[in-house]
């Protein structure tokens, strides 16, 4: 089947879904790639140990019993020639969801994303409607080559997108929108969050769209913007402001590459104060490309400097005690908030 006819070729929408369930962000994630695949049969998902085993985390578990191992494919350990194969696949009209057993092991496969799959449409107008999945971040205590929250190197590069979800119901519509772009999308999935977060996620057809950040709290004094694990962070620590007379405002970011500057402009013109947070380390991270924005498009409307909380520019420690003082938490975003409040 060729890309044209596949983009053409009807698909079965399911009838009857509505209302919400309660699922751990890890659940919203297989839900979606389970409503997916039942939806269009063009949709198949492949990685490291993800049929059988079920995947690393388990994401995948009970796809390769319903959709079958043409469907739900397991791959050698080489992420380039995977991601290689998905791109061919996509040529052909399917829209294969790449795992990667863990973000750190993206690098592998960087040419492929970087140099190809990026590059495509503007060399020849041939789509890449592939998703990549990357599950990134610390908290688990895995060191340095399974923690990384490398996503700005995708966030620099012309051609991709870039979404990672704070919320299980935003894991769900997101993923749904990343499979129907027909561009390659990054989908940054936060593991710490796999079984920690619960919240309601909606059934059907319920696609969050890319390029829409969400105000997670409104407030008047200070916004907070964040993305990923770093959300309910910033959530706690805007509550425990909030209980001591402060009003602070939660952006969440959902899409990195493009990023909604309206939204961004909006809350910095708001409050006149932002503080940005994020767990990948500092040195030109997303937080730079945001501060420069409000800089640029917002100056005049600051009563603060615009400041950012980040990991260190040191890969991701293994020892316990070293990690948590090295990944933001919510009692550091609390004493960053309170010096800018007081600023």
């Amino acid at each position: 089947m060729t890309w044209d006819q596949g983009l053409h070729k009807a698909t079965t929408v399911l009838a009857g879904e509505q209302g919400t369930r309660e699922l751990t962000y890890l659940e919203a994630i297989r839900a979606a790639l389970r409503y997916e695949m039942q939806r269009d049969q063009r949709v198949l998902v492949m990685g490291e140990d993800i049929g059988v085993y079920g995947g690393a985390f388990k994401v995948t578990q009970g796809l390769i019993e319903e959709f079958g191992e043409d469907r739900v494919i397991d791959t050698p350990m080489t992420e380039l020639a995977m991601i290689y194969a998905a791109i061919g696949m996509s040529f052909e009209g399917f829209l294969p969801v790449v795992e990667m057993q863990f973000a750190d092991f993206i690098s592998t496969g960087f040419d492929a994303i970087v140099q190809f799959a990026a590059t495509n449409y503007f060399r020849w107008r041939q789509p890449v409607p592939i998703t990549i999945r990357a599950p990134g971040g610390g908290g688990l205590r895995a060191g340095p080559f399974h923690s990384q929250s490398n996503e700005a190197w995708f966030v620099h590069t012309p051609g991709l997108k870039v979404v990672a979800p704070a919320t299980p119901a935003d894991a769900y519509g997101l993923l749904l929108s990343a499979i129907r772009d027909p561009n390659p999308v990054i989908y940054y999935e936060t593991k710490y969050l796999y079984r920690s977060l619960k919240g309601m996620v909606p059934e059907g057809e319920a696609l969050t769209p890319i390029g829409q950040a969400a105000v997670r709290r409104s407030g008047e004094e200070l916004s907070i913007i964040a993305y990923g694990a770093m959300v309910q962070e910033a959530l706690s620590a805007a509550n425990e402001l909030e209980r001591a007379g402060h009003s602070i405002e939660v952006l969440d970011l959902r899409t990195l590459k493009p990023l909604d500057e309206a939204a961004i402009l909006a809350t910095a013109r708001k409050t006149g104060k932002v503080l940005i947070v994020h767990e990948a380390n500092r040195t030109c991270g997303v937080g730079a490309e945001v501060a420069a924005l409000i800089a640029e498009q917002a100056f005049e409307y600051l009563d603060g400097p615009i400041t950012r909380l980040a990991a260190p520019d040191t890969p991701v420690p293994y020892s316990p005690p070293l990690e948590d003082a090295y990944r933001p938490n919510a009692a550091k975003i609390l004493a960053a908030a309170r010096e800018l409040l007081a600023y």
